[in-house]
């Protein structure tokens, strides 16, 4: 096991570069902070390049539920740990893990196939929650259309809790996403403040995309017009719209709600 103390050495330093999202992606690595969310990834079959390591602040994880090599085991100091991690409280871990591209050809589809996509959604908060709305509600797939931020970004792998190493995050464009859906006979529903039909009035209980757009700006006029059904949730005079990651949770367990019920009333 290698052991770094000081804030000048070299290691650190191209760990502290890693901050920067054109240096991950360069290098292909992720960056995790956190041992849940390291844990998942690991047990999913991610590949853990490094595992930095902080005993003065890992008073919860087991370092040994990793079994890797011990030059691949880095311990740290109170102090460089503090320098390298993301988290406001860190819990003594943190790794770099080998990235993984998903493409629409990754995703397994189940019997009743149920996917959100998001279109040109920035905020990472958003979409880690998302994922974790995602794994919940056992939907097969997150696919990000015209992608404007980095997928694996640490905020993302955050505020996901670690499940964007268990459900596939697809980016693919929005005419690679159309035909996909085509080819594969799923009704696409797109979340739109001009729909006038309400997101409880709609079959959502056979193969279904959940298409949302960012809050700023919804959906681009592409998708408004490739749609098979727009809807929208009711909402008082004066709001015109939720948190993207508040309206995927309404209405993809809407969707649950139907399918466990058997409704068969619309």
């Amino acid at each position: 096991m290698i052991k770094i103390s000081s804030l000048s050495n070299k290691k650190i330093k191209e760990i502290e570069q890693l901050k920067k999202s054109g240096v991950r992606k360069e290098r292909g690595l992720i960056v995790v902070d956190g041992f849940r969310e390291i844990l998942l990834a690991y047990q999913s079959g991610w590949e853990i390049v490094e595992l930095f390591y902080c005993p003065e602040l890992a008073k919860k994880g087991d370092i040994n539920k990793f079994k890797l090599a011990e030059q691949k085991i880095v311990e740290v100091s109170g102090g460089v740990f503090n320098k390298i991690c993301y988290k406001e409280k860190p819990d003594g871990f943190l790794a770099t893990i080998k990235g993984r591209e998903f493409s629409l050809a990754d995703i397994k589809l189940s019997r009743q196939p149920l996917i959100i996509i998001l279109e040109k959604v920035e905020k990472p908060g958003n979409i880690g929650a998302i994922l974790r709305t995602a794994y919940a509600a056992g939907a097969d797939a997150l696919i990000i259309n015209d992608n404007q931020t980095d997928i694996y970004n640490p905020n993302i792998i955050r505020a996901s809790e670690g499940f964007i190493f268990l459900k596939p995050l697809v980016s693919a464009s929005l005419e690679e996403t159309i035909i996909w859906l085509k080819n594969n006979k799923i009704k696409s529903v797109a979340a739109a403040t001009s729909a006038t039909k309400n997101y409880t009035k709609i079959n959502l209980r056979d193969g279904v995309a959940i298409v949302l757009g960012s809050e700023d700006s919804g959906l681009s006029k592409k998708w408004l017009e490739s749609a098979n059904e727009l809807i929208k949730i009711k909402m008082e005079k004066g709001i015109d719209s939720l948190n993207v990651s508040v309206s995927a949770a309404i209405i993809v367990y809407e969707a649950l709600r139907q399918r466990e019920n058997n409704d068969k009333s619309l």
